[in-house]
């Protein structure tokens, strides 16, 4: 199913993704890797979902940072659950916290006290379609954006544009002698807005390019896959690939394949 995000909100939204399972007996495990995207969760389940490692139970409505380490979420039985994966900065404009605080963690929406979360969430519990799920978290996302009058960086945000088009393979001192701005006041401002330096950004950003190529099986060797993401030679590719899933490229492969 394909989810239109409305305009007023497209500049805050990447994409909505919806995920759900019918067997009352299934063990869900859900590996989560760094891609550079914040987002929203909200989900229905028989048993309670858990952030691995640390075991962490999960609210049902919450919102996760950036993913620098590779986690897993986990429950057992019937669920489904809508993302809204959102630009790398809007967590800051729907809570109006630093937002490298919510680097490998999550903040639990319901409670947020100044707009009237629990009102939207007794509205989610009862929503009949995935479709009125996406309304009411967009019409939440409203509210909090209201209310918190972030004022946006448009600097910032063009640079993340420029550095997700050029898939991470792009000199942060071209972007910020550009933008015509201080390299310590550009990258104050850049972890301010998304929780991470610049360098790290991108480098997550053509991380998930490989990991991109490597799910959709477009190509010929594990060299081929390291070399058209940007990566100088396969023993780079495979150092940062293994900082972030804790696994070579070939053992990410035969996993994902067994699954």
């Amino acid at each position: 199913m394909e989810f239109i995000t409305q305009t007023d909100l497209s500049p805050f939204i990447n994409c909505i993704m919806v995920d759900e399972c019918i067997d009352p007996e299934q063990d869900t495990k859900i590996p989560i890797y760094a891609d550079g995207y914040p987002g929203i969760m909200f989900h229905k389940s028989t048993h309670d979902f858990y952030r691995q490692p640390r075991t962490k139970k999960l609210s049902e409505l919450f919102l996760y940072g950036q993913t620098l380490e590779s986690i897993t979420l986990e429950t057992k039985g019937v669920f489904s659950c809508v993302v809204v994966q959102l630009y790398p900065f809007a967590s800051k404009y729907l809570l109006n916290i630093d937002p490298k605080i919510l680097n490998d963690d999550c903040y639990d929406l319901l409670q947020v006290t100044h707009v009237p979360v629990s009102d939207f969430y007794q509205k989610l519990t009862t929503a009949e379609t995935l479709v009125d799920t996406v309304t009411i978290i967009s019409d939440l996302m409203r509210e909090l954006i209201a209310a918190n009058e972030v004022p946006q960086n448009d600097n910032i945000q063009q640079s993340i544009k420029r550095i997700i088009e050029q898939r991470g393979r792009v000199k942060i001192q071209d972007i910020q002698a550009e933008l015509n701005i201080p390299e310590r006041t550009f990258e104050r401002n850049f972890v301010s807005e998304v929780g991470l330096t610049p360098k790290q950004f991108a480098k997550i950003i053509q991380f998930q390019y490989s990991v991109d190529t490597l799910n959709s099986e477009n190509f010929n060797t594990l060299t081929d896959v390291g070399i058209g993401s940007g990566f100088s030679d396969q023993s780079h590719f495979t150092r940062a690939f293994k900082e972030y899933t804790g696994m070579t490229p070939s053992l990410y492969l035969q996993t994902a394949q067994a699954m």
